[in-house]
Parts: C-alpha cells; sequence; structure tokens
C-alpha cells in the first residue's frame, strides 16, 4: 500500500511564513522555566510562607533570619523589599527585584548575580507589598548593613537612626563596626552610642556598670536620658512581715513627704487590699437609691436636710447590709500599719543602679557649674550691651550734665543707617564694616546738630533739657515711621555671624554676641585711649571738673561740649548697629534701651568709663539672675531690678564710682 506524499506548500502561501513563528511561539510556551538557586535564594525560600503571608506580626523571623545570614547580597534583599520593588516568580515561586519595562513587562534581576533573567508579564508575577509595619521591621534590619556602607552619609544616617530608636538587637554590630570606622567624627560617635547602648542593653552587669562608671560626669542629654530609665521606679505593696526579692530604692513611710497618708491608703484600694473611702456623693447616693415611702432607714426624708442626719442614715443602712460601712480613721491606720510600702526600681540589678544614681548625682553637679557660667556669659553679653548702649550717654551726662532723652533715638538712627548700607551693599560682611562707620558719622552729625540748635540754650537747666529732648525724640520717631514705616526692618548679620560656640552641651555663646562683647570691648580701649592720651581727652576730664578754670586756661568749653555729645551721640550709633544684628530695628526700638542707659550711668557713677562698665556688668549681671529664677517672667526681672537700683541709690547715691569735679557738684 503506498503512502501519498503530502502536498507541498506554495512559497507564496501565507503558511509558509508564519510556520517558523509559530513553532517558535509553541517551544517558548512548553520552554520550562529555568530556576535560579544559590545562598540567597535558598534563604528566601526557606522563608517562603512568611513572606507570602507578609504580617506584621509573624514577618520577624523571615527578617532576622536574612539579616543574620552575613550573605552580602542580603542588604539588596531589603533595600528592594521595602521599597516594594521584590517580586516572585509564580511557576517556581522564586524572588527577584523587579523594573518595569516600557512594554508593560517587568525585567526581573537575580538577587544572587545582579544580572539580568528575563523580561515576564505582570500575569505571571506577584509583587511583595510590605505594609508600614514590615517597611519599619526592614528599616531596623539594614542598620546593621549601613553602619559599615561605604558611603559616609548611609553610615551618619544609620548611628542617627539608632539614636532615635536604640534596641539591644543593634548594640553587637555597632560594636564591630568602629573597628572598621575610618572616619574620626563618626569613629567618636559609634563609642559614644555604643557606651551609651551598653548602659541599657548589655546582658553583663559588670560591663554595663564599667560603662556608667566611664560616663559619669558627662554633660551630654542623651546620658541622662539613658540613666534616667534604668533608675525608673514603682511602688509596692506587701505585707507588713514579707521579704521581697526586688532592687529597692527606699521604704515609704505613710505620711511622709514622699507618700501622704491619704495617697498610701488610694494604693491600698486600688490593690484591693483595702475598702474604699465612702464620699459624700456616695452616701447620698445610697440615700437616694434606699427611699422606701419617702422615709430612708425609718426617718423622713424632710429630716435629712443637715450632713450628721444624712450621715446617722447612711450608718443605719450599714448596719442593715444595705450599704458599705464608713471608713474611720482607727480602719485607715489598720490598714497602713498592715502593709509595707517600697519603692523598688525596675532595674533589678543593684550595681547597676547604685552606679546610675552615682554618676547622675555627678553629672546634675557638673551640669549646674556649667549652667552658672553658662549664666554669667549671657550677663556678659547683655551687659555688652548695656554698656554700648550707655557709653555715649554716660560721657555727656557727666561731661554736660544734660540728661539727654533722645539718646534711645540716636540708637535707632544707627541701626537704621545699617539698614539702609545692607540695602545699598548687598554683601552683608561689606556692608557692617562700611555701616559701622556710616552710623558713627551720621548720628556724630545728628548730635553736633541737636547740641547747637537746642541743648546749648538749654544749659543749667535740667528739666527744660529733659522735655526739650523728650520731645526730640517723638519727632525723631514720627520721622523714623514716615520714612521706614511701622514694619519692623531686617538688619541681616554675615554668615560667619550665624550659630554659637558650643563648648559643651549646656554652654553655648552665639557669634553675634561675642562680635558685640569684641566691640564693647574695642570701645572700652578707645574711650580710655581718647581720655588718657588725646587733647580731646584732656580738655574734656579738664571741662569735667572745673570748667571756669578750664575756660581761663584756653579751653573752649563750649566746643569740648558740642564734640563731647557728637561722640557720645556717634557711639551711640555703633550701639544701634551692633543691637540691630539681633533686635527688630524699629521706629521704637530706642525706647527699649534708654531706661537701662540711664540706670546703668546711674548705678556706675556719672560721667566715668570704669563706673559705666561696673554698672552694665551689675545690671546684665543682676537681670540674667532674676530671668534664671524665674524664666517665665521677664517683665519680673526688669521691675525687681528696678526695685534693686532704688534701693542700690539709697545707700550709694553717686553710683559705685563717685566723680569728682562740676558733675559730682551737681
Amino acid at each position: 500500500m503506498s503512502v501519498p506524499s503530502p502536498l507541498p506548500i506554495p512559497e507564496s502561501s501565507p503558511m509558509k511564513t508564519m510556520f517558523p513563528a509559530l513553532l517558535a511561539a509553541l517551544l517558548l510556551l512548553f520552554q520550562p522555566v529555568v530556576a535560579q538557586s544559590g545562598p540567597v535564594q535558598d534563604l528566601l525560600q526557606s522563608q517562603r510562607a512568611l513572606i507570602e503571608e507578609s504580617s506584621r506580626r509573624t514577618i520577624g523571623p523571615a527578617i532576622d533570619a536574612l539579616a543574620d545570614s552575613g550573605l552580602p547580597q542580603v542588604q539588596s534583599v531589603l533595600q528592594a523589599w521595602r521599597s516594594k520593588d521584590m517580586w516572585q516568580r509564580k511557576p517556581d515561586g522564586h524572588f527577584f527585584a523587579a523594573t518595569k519595562n516600557a512594554d508593560g513587562t517587568y525585567g526581573l534581576t537575580d538577587f544572587e548575580t545582579g544580572e539580568a533573567v528575563g523580561a515576564y508579564p505582570k500575569s505571571e508575577l506577584a509583587q511583595i507589598k510590605p505594609n508600614s509595619g514590615i517597611r519599619a521591621l526592614i528599616a531596623t534590619a539594614l542598620v546593621k548593613f549601613q553602619l559599615t556602607d561605604p558611603d559616609r552619609a548611609l553610615r551618619a544616617a544609620a548611628l542617627a537612626s539608632i539614636s532615635r530608636d536604640p534596641e539591644g538587637s543593634l548594640l553587637s554590630p555597632l560594636r564591630t563596626s568602629i573597628d572598621s570606622e575610618d572616619d574620626p567624627d563618626l569613629r567618636a560617635r559609634k563609642i559614644r552610642l555604643e557606651r551609651l547602648m551598653t548602659m541599657s542593653f548589655d546582658t553583663d552587669n559588670g560591663a554595663r556598670v564599667a560603662a556608667i562608671e566611664e560616663m559619669a560626669g558627662d554633660l551630654g542629654v542623651d546620658f541622662r536620658a539613658t540613666l534616667n530609665p534604668i533608675l525608673t521606679t514603682r511602688i509596692m505593696i506587701v505585707a507588713k512581715d514579707d521579704i521581697l526579692d526586688e532592687n529597692i530604692a527606699a521604704d515609704l513611710a505613710p505620711g511622709s513627704e514622699m507618700l501622704s497618708r491619704e495617697a498610701a491608703y488610694a494604693l491600698l484600694v486600688a490593690a484591693d487590699r483595702a475598702r474604699p473611702v465612702v464620699t459624700g456623693d456616695d452616701r447620698d447616693a445610697a440615700l437616694e437609691a434606699n427611699i422606701l415611702g419617702g422615709r430612708i432607714a425609718g426617718k423622713p426624708i424632710a429630716q435629712m436636710n443637715t450632713e450628721t442626719a444624712r450621715d446617722e442614715a447612711y450608718e443605719a443602712l450599714a448596719e442593715a447590709s444595705l450599704a458599705p460601712a464608713f471608713v474611720t480613721s482607727q480602719d485607715i491606720d489598720a490598714a497602713l500599719s498592715d502593709h509595707r510600702f517600697v519603692e523598688v526600681y525596675l532595674e533589678p540589678s543593684s550595681d547597676v543602679t547604685d552606679a546610675a544614681k552615682a554618676a547622675l548625682e555627678i553629672s546634675e553637679a557638673w551640669v549646674a557649674a556649667n549652667q552658672a557660667v553658662d549664666l554669667g556669659l549671657d550677663a556678659l553679653s547683655l551687659a555688652s550691651i548695656y554698656f554700648l548702649a550707655a557709653i555715649g550717654l554716660a560721657i555727656t551726662f557727666g561731661v554736660m550734665g544734660v540728661i539727654n532723652m533722645a539718646h534711645g533715638e540716636f540708637i535707632m538712627m544707627g541701626a537704621y543707617t545699617g539698614f539702609v548700607v545692607q540695602q545699598l551693599i548687598p554683601n552683608h560682611t561689606v556692608s557692617l564694616f562700611v555701616a559701622i562707620p556710616s552710623a558713627f558719622v551720621v548720628t556724630f552729625l545728628a548730635g553736633v546738630a541737636l547740641e547747637r540748635l537746642v541743648i546749648r540754650w538749654l544749659y543749667h537747666r535740667p528739666l527744660e533739657t529733659l522735655l526739650a529732648t523728650f520731645g526730640v525724640s517723638i519727632a525723631l520717631q514720627q520721622l523714623a515711621k514716615n520714612i521706614f514705616g511701622t514694619q519692623a526692618r531686617p538688619l541681616t548679620s554675615p554668615g560667619w555671624l550665624d550659630g554659637a560656640w558650643v563648648i559643651n552641651d549646656v554652654v553655648a555663646i552665639s557669634y553675634i554676641r561675642i562680635a558685640i562683647f569684641a566691640l564693647a570691648l574695642m570701645f572700652l580701649c578707645l574711650f580710655l585711649f581718647i581720655m588718657k592720651r588725646t587733647r580731646l581727652g584732656l580738655e574734656t576730664r579738664a571741662v569735667t571738673q572745673n570748667p571756669r578754670m578750664a575756660a581761663s586756661m584756653g579751653i573752649n568749653p563750649g566746643r569740648v561740649n558740642m564734640l563731647t555729645f557728637g561722640l557720645g551721640s556717634g557711639i551711640a550709633g555703633i550701639a544701634g548697629v551692633a543691637i540691630g544684628l539681633f533686635a527688630k530695628v524699629t521706629s521704637e526700638m530706642g525706647g527699649g534701651y534708654i531706661v537701662q542707659s540711664f540706670m546703668t550711668v546711674v548705678v556706675g557713677g556719672v560721667g566715668n568709663i570704669w563706673g559705666t562698665l561696673t554698672g552694665a556688668l551689675m545690671i546684665g549681671g543682676f537681670q540674667k539672675g532674676v530671668e534664671w529664677l524665674n524664666p517665665s517672667n521677664t517683665l519680673a526681672a526688669q521691675t525687681y531690678m528696678i526695685f534693686f537700683i532704688i534701693i542700690f541709690i539709697q545707700f550709694r547715691p553717686r553710683g559705685i564710682i563717685a566723680l569728682r569735679g562740676r558733675a559730682a557738684g551737681d
């Protein structure tokens, strides 16, 4: 029997061209999936059930198994998992990193080798979607790898993460990473963090005690924050004769300052060791609940109009077992005498708590000492500001005997001069060095004009001078409002004055305050030089001590007064630039310093530079001291300061350093 030969397919038939493509598709369809294997994939497969379940409550062992495996590829696995870039291939259940392609398929990357596996449609893949709780656990596990990451930023971020949320499981990898750390700053931070975590999480109490004693006296807030949980206590109530196997902090006697009698009995009631006290509301509620036929315990309701009658009715209910009996004072005493109240540490090791308590006492003593230093620096900074604001007033008041109420407005003019200079010169460093002499020139000329036009006609008439300068003060404020408006104007400090000099966690002072202190010291030296080494200083001292004799010696008192008033006004302008670097520049800013300036001059001694310096130190120190005692009320500090000055002047009316000559006589 012959077999017919197959019919030939014409060259032009569509089957001729489609057949190879169909054959390739069928071969691809039935091609078995190649399963990538290796230590990482084997580890993932061993935890496959937990990863697929993706539950915050059960995923911990899977993450721990990955983190503790020591495989270098695990970091990439955890990062892909946390960012939801880990996918599972359905045919074989293997896990890969995946990225979406332009054609809608997903390109898989093998965790083991980092090589591309191929592109797959989404229908053949399942995305692993960890919730926020699982992502937090993964982030914690990643910290172990980030501690030794080549990228310094990642290592720093890992340290910050551990500091925010320390865990005992992170102590070992932190210790391991210290030896390989090549960055000095990060190494120091790691060592410090390791010491702190040792105190809290190490299983060896000896190591914990050693770490605590090593850091005893440390000023860091993190150190004290680590010790405080170790010293946390709770109150235990036990029978009088019970023997406690606890780390006892103190025995609390009911009725003492640490535990009142009422609080102790309330603890017994809360522990179901005593009957609750019957309050007035409890009594009245029981009486209302037992009203029968208009009577309570056989007595008419109308008779229940006094506390005594209500107590008697309640006692009758208690005798009939219709209400709990009153708790008497004897009952409370008996219950308290049968129990012992003990404050115990949550930390079971007494060696650890003893070391922590001693270290905390040393640290608190050092903190107090450094707070005193910090307070002294604040007082010195404030005194520098008061000295700058008052030094010009001290000279004019001492030499001329003029009460210049417009002195604060010269400070304001100097601050606004600095603002105008900054608008013209954008560079803040250059503008600052231009603003200081500019403010001096502007306010010097304004002071000379005020002296020539107003004050020279009012010498030896203090009341008229005070009123006239007060009017000038108001006029200058209004002029500033008309020119600059009522809105506060910024006076920006250079970048090198930003921030603060941080000595430790307690003591710090801003660079602006340091600059003002340096400026005040510079002007102190400048004034001493002018008064001791220049002709103007000689003439000023001569006019101050005896103006008539100075005039007979050829000195022009009018010229000296003019230059002295202009000099004092110019210094006020420079003070305005300095003050404007940290205070608001407004038309009223001078009013906030005129009172302190006069108090500084009066307390120190009129017309004396050293007296002005001493007065500024005294007032600045007193104000900061009161603010430290009452930090929530700055106004109280100023009020107490005024009272202090009033009392001080009663004993030393001429100030700390009294001046001889015309000013002293006036």
